[in-house]
């Protein structure tokens, strides 16, 4: 994938890639064909709000699960801190990593940000829902963490469209 890659638009298959997952594996995307992907971009391991993130998803993983879906996080973080961050808060999940930022730049969330005069490269927080056949269903952006995990459970359910 180049710095030119098309972003993912709702409504279209999501291109299959494939990453390294905290436990050593190689995770890609069409390994999940016949169920929806939960898919969840975050900007660093162990860090306040995505070690919340991470534990809302955590908790309500099994609810996906009932609704046919899966979760998956991704972060620019190496395998061994996906580890050292998946097994400190017990994650019943993949952690998928991006070093090189290519899936975050198909889904355009690698962009410039700024923080305290600041300007750096950084993911954006965001979600994706991703149907069985994998196109795209759902997108949130700029995600604020509480009661976020929540509200895709409640999309899942049928009870929520925002």
């Amino acid at each position: 994938m180049s710095e030119q890659t098309q972003q993912v638009q709702i409504g279209q298959h999501v291109p299959d890639f494939q990453l390294p997952a905290a436990n050593g594996e190689e995770i890609s995307l069409s390994q999940f064909r016949g169920r929806k992907v939960v898919l969840y971009f975050y900007p660093k391991d162990s860090t306040p709000a995505c070690t919340q993130e991470a534990c809302d998803f955590r908790d309500l993983a099994q609810a996906y699960g009932e609704y046919g879906a899966v979760v998956l996080g991704i972060s620019g973080d190496s395998v061994k801190s996906h580890a050292r961050f998946a097994m400190k808060q017990g994650l019943n999940f993949p952690l998928l990593s991006d070093e090189s930022h290519e899936v975050c730049r198909m889904f355009g969330v690698w962009q410039l940000k700024k923080m305290y005069g600041r300007e750096y490269e950084g993911i954006v927080r965001s979600t994706f829902l991703i149907d069985e056949e994998g196109k795209l269903l759902r997108e949130w952006r700029g995600v604020r963490v509480k009661g976020h995990a929540e509200e895709v459970l409640a999309l899942l359910q049928g009870r929520y469209f925002r």
